[in-house]
């Protein structure tokens, strides 16, 4: 009986881990999220837009959706990374750069509660900005009013959505959690793990070692 003690410790304490990971390996986030083309596709920005500058002929997305994983699972922009297509027409002038942008609103089903994407389709534009602009100066050049939380998160492209930012979502739901500062970070965050997981992984340690203590003292 004595030394299924820290067993049982160690399966009691997995039991109450278990209810604290299960919410954040639901959970998904509502948020912009940002893309590099890529042989005419896109791939998931590794700087955010703030930091970003990119070269004279680049191809830039944003989306916004409910994603489970920032860079495995975000839904890509519904239009073609095509440079041509974008900025053809616009041509280049000395001490500025063109960078083609494509702004994805999403699809009503991801919007926030009373919220509506302003545009059914992507939104192209070209922006002419100086050679050393970054990302988040070309998309404020023909898309604001812009919106940032205090993290640096990109939250709001012309004034989309009016409230939130990376706001947590229940899997399969519609209406957003209220958010807190870890939650808004968590799409820039690269998929470590959730505080509720470590919580869960203290209790075994703390429950297995009260088992083997305890064991010990009734050995004595």
């Amino acid at each position: 009986m004595r030394g299924r003690l820290p067993a049982v410790a160690l399966a009691l304490g997995i039991t109450l881990a278990l209810p604290a990971a299960t919410p954040a390996l639901a959970a998904g986030y509502r948020y912009w999220s940002f893309w590099d083309s890529a042989g005419g596709g896109w791939s998931y920005a590794t700087q955010g837009p703030s930091l970003a500058r990119p070269a004279d002929g680049s191809v830039q997305g944003f989306r916004f959706s409910v994603s489970k994983d920032a860079a495995a699972q975000a839904a890509q922009p519904r239009a073609a990374a095509d440079f041509e297509a974008v900025c053809g027409a616009t041509a280049p002038t000395e001490g500025s750069k063109r960078v083609a942008l494509v702004i994805d609103f999403g699809v009503p089903e991801d919007a926030p509660t009373g919220d509506t994407p302003p545009d059914a389709a992507p939104r192209t534009a070209c922006a002419q900005v100086a050679s050393g602009a970054t990302t988040a100066e070309a998309l404020a050049s023909v898309a604001r009013p812009l919106r940032y939380n205090s993290a640096a998160l990109l939250c709001a492209i012309s004034g989309y959505p009016k409230q939130g930012c990376g706001d947590q979502v229940a899997d399969g739901a519609g209406q957003s959690a209220a958010p807190t500062p870890a939650q808004s970070a968590a799409p820039d965050s690269g998929g470590g793990p959730s505080a509720g997981l470590l919580a869960g992984i203290a209790a075994v340690a703390a429950l297995a070692a009260a088992g083997v203590w305890q064991s010990r003292r009734r050995t004595r």
